[in-house]
């Protein structure tokens, strides 16, 4: 009989078989009071208006329409609260920057996303979406000192690959790590992901599965 220790799970395997669970949706926060009280582990998902934050909830957990999709930026208003499996729960925040609404309502979304990054126990990570057409813009770099200063640990991730050459896709990882280096909130590894091919998602959903 062997003592040989029993091979380590593969952690795409892993990944796999979490966000193949059921993942429904079980609260909508439009104000800091309706927040759901603490419970399992989040992993939040925020970025600019329209770059494709509800896609790839879709994307990761293999079906269409878990978060509700749009052409039109500034269609998320408000914290969308999504249980997978009963072991992490997926937050899709408002988008911020060009989403066509009032400034009273772009300051209200901006309060309630900060009240829930800042007082959140059980979060774990966010998923800052960045669109690889274009790069880190500048509400991205001020969102992530945001991040920095609340000692908030983010991940880079960006989206849309596959709407840009597949050479420049290295050059793209490569400067938004060099974003990422210098802040401190930031994790160093960046993912590259297309919601529409499946780019990228299955090294995504490992990462995340080992937060659980």
């Amino acid at each position: 009989m062997s003592d040989a220790p029993a091979a380590a799970p593969d952690p795409v395997e892993v990944g796999r078989r979490l966000f193949a669970a059921s993942c429904e949706f079980f609260a909508g926060a439009a104000t800091i009071e309706s927040l759901p009280p603490f419970g399992l582990p989040e992993v939040a998902f925020a970025g600019r208006s329209n770059v494709g934050k509800s896609s790839l909830v879709n994307a990761l957990t293999g079906r269409g329409t878990v978060a509700r999709t749009s052409s039109k930026p500034g269609h998320t208003r408000q914290l969308n609260f999504f249980d997978l499996g009963h072991r992490l729960v997926l937050v899709d925040l408002p988008g911020y920057g060009f989403a066509k609404v009032g400034k009273s309502v772009k300051e209200a979304w901006q309060d309630l996303a900060t009240a829930y990054l800042r007082g959140r126990p059980t979060l774990q990570r966010v998923c800052l979406l960045i669109d690889s057409r274009h790069g880190v813009k500048p509400n991205d770099e001020e969102t992530m000192g945001n991040l920095d200063k609340a000692a908030i640990v983010y991940q880079l991730v960006l989206t849309k690959c596959d709407q840009i050459r597949p050479s420049a896709i290295p050059g793209m990882i490569e400067a938004t790590r060099k974003v990422a280096a210098k802040h401190v909130g930031a994790h160093p590894e960046v993912f590259a992901t297309s919601a529409e091919k499946g780019t990228g998602i299955p090294e995504l959903r490992a990462a995340l599965a080992s937060l659980v």
